[in-house]
């Protein structure tokens, strides 16, 4: 009171002033004493949140003579309460805004018009599952963040964004038209096309599935527009499906070559061989094709094994080998994520079991080992025995059929052996 060089109300944040003296007055009415929070600004200049409890001093004739009230900190509180309302908001991994944010905020604007036309784009990134089965999770969020970082820069400030699913975003657009929608989705995908032409790992390509529906005025829904812009949106994934799939798996073999001493031309002669063999024991030619196809694929676990096991020259220690066997697993879980290998994964999964049971990672035995992995088995060690290594020289050919023989009935199918051998000598 009295104070002729600065008054209380000045030390208020400007846009919190209105606000507590509306409440001061409405308090005054009902004679009820005073409690509110807002922000004040400090000498430094430093903003404060501050919690007030105050109330209205009376004369003797039952006039309000002077304001009274003492005020705390809680600058600390609100922080955590605007982290915790933060997390509550947000997707974890991206920093947009997670499910729930997005499923409140399409429902209070499905009642605003003023917001109309409202355009909703579901954008879904193909290939996911393959990549998390091929280079793990943590290589597959690092494409989520850069898909997400993509999104957010083709967007607008006011547009909504939010992570709705593991490899879905959906995106609100106020006052904005089909048309302009439709610009949005096309520099998107542009965005991304950039993108990977900047980038060295071609497995790592961002190919995305949109779709895009409006809300154009009050009579409709939103929800319709949503589920109508997923609708088109899965369309468009199963047009695009087959040609990701394709372009990730090619990328993915040839990282699996760069990365490890096994070659193209390693694969393609065991896939020569495995044929020969598979012709010679009358195999028609349906699963002969599935046995080229397996015996190209069937090192792709690799993919997930360290570089370091992989191209290790000395002996794996106990460790490092149990790792190692993890890769016709890995192998397993690629070829299932992609509808065009689904035929060979059981193949890959077992194309390391022997004929006595002392195989991985199943131990099956005899002919619980399907017939391809058996084929491969002997073709692939053929191969592995006749061409250089890091960690030795290449057997003689003598040596290498000897070692096969010893072997037959042990670590290879006999029947196979003696097909394998009838073959070659005959070549």
């Amino acid at each position: 009171m009295n104070n002729k060089t600065l008054s209380y109300s000045d030390i208020i944040a400007p846009e919190h002033r209105c606000i507590v003296w509306k409440e001061w007055e409405r308090v005054q009415t009902l004679k009820t004493p005073f409690r509110y929070e807002y922000e004040i600004v400090s000498a430094s200049g430093e903003c404060k949140w501050v919690s007030e409890i105050g109330q209205s001093i009376y004369n003797e004739d039952g006039k309000i003579e002077a304001l009274e009230g003492i005020i705390f900190d809680i600058t600390d509180r609100k922080d955590r309460e605007e982290q915790v309302k933060y997390l509550s908001e947000h997707d974890f991994l991206t920093d947009l805004y997670n499910r729930k944010f997005f499923d409140d905020e399409k429902n209070r604007l499905d009642n605003m018009n003023e917001c109309l036309p409202v355009t909703i784009m579901i954008v879904n990134i193909n290939g996911m599952r393959l990549i998390n089965d091929a280079f793990g999770y943590d290589e597959g969020d690092q494409v989520i963040k850069e898909a997400a970082k993509i999104i957010e820069s083709c967007c607008r400030k006011n547009d909504i964004i939010a992570r709705t699913a593991g490899d879905e975003f959906s995106i609100i657009m106020k006052n904005t038209s089909n048309y302009e929608g439709a610009y949005v989705q096309r520099e998107l995908q542009n965005c991304c096309e950039a993108h990977n032409k900047k980038i060295r790992d071609r497995a790592f390509d961002i190919s995305i599935s949109c779709g895009i529906s409006t809300k154009e005025n009050a009579n409709e829904s939103i929800d319709k527009a949503l589920k109508d812009a997923s609708d088109v949106m899965h369309n468009r994934k199963l047009l695009n499906s087959k040609s990701s799939h394709s372009a990730i798996l090619s990328s993915i073999m040839a990282t699996m070559y760069e990365r490890s001493h096994e070659t193209e031309e390693h694969a393609k002669r065991i896939a020569f061989i495995s044929r020969k063999i598979g012709s010679n024991m009358g195999l028609p030619p349906n699963v002969l094709d599935e046995l080229e196809l397996f015996s190209m694929l069937h090192d792709i676990g690799k993919i997930g094994i360290d570089d370091r096991i992989l191209n290790k020259p000395g002996k794996l220690s106990h460790i490092e080998s149990s790792i190692m066997k993890k890769h016709p697993e890995i192998g397993y879980r690629i070829a299932m994520s992609s509808p065009e290998l689904e035929p060979v994964a059981q193949y890959i999964l077992c194309h390391h079991e022997k004929w006595d049971g002392s195989g991985y990672p199943k131990g099956l035995k005899g002919e619980n080992i399907p017939l391809l992995s058996r084929i491969l088995a002997v073709s692939d060690a053929y191969d592995a025995m006749t061409e250089n290594r890091i960690y030795r020289k290449a057997m003689s050919v003598d040596e290498a059929m000897a070692e096969i023989k010893n072997n037959s009935g042990t670590q290879f199918d006999p029947h196979v052996v003696k097909v394998f051998i009838e073959n070659y000598n005959n070549n």
